[in-house]
């Protein structure tokens, strides 16, 4: 679970504008964040099976979010991509 000043760090690096805290590229960048702090507390804990079905229902979200993106703004998408160095 990502903290407030986490949050609030990862809204400022990828808002578009002065009082931007929804838009795609800040819900895709705190789902990253979120899934990478996931994906460490299941290396240790591999038999967790909750948190394994939530870290999958976060990544298809973030899946649709950047598809999403990607259908109506090419050049945002790849900025995206590259921000949150991922492989799409």
């Amino acid at each position: 679970m990502l903290t407030q000043r986490e949050k609030e760090s990862l809204v400022d690096q990828f808002k578009i504008h002065p009082s931007d805290t929804g838009s795609v590229e800040v819900q895709a960048a705190i789902l990253t964040e979120e899934i990478r702090q996931l994906l460490l507390h299941l290396k240790k804990h591999a038999k967790d099976v909750h948190s394994k079905r939530g870290l999958l229902k976060m990544v298809a979200k973030r899946r649709t979010l950047i598809a999403y993106l990607k259908r109506e703004d090419e050049k945002r998408h790849a900025s995206l991509v590259k921000k949150l160095g991922l492989k799409h």
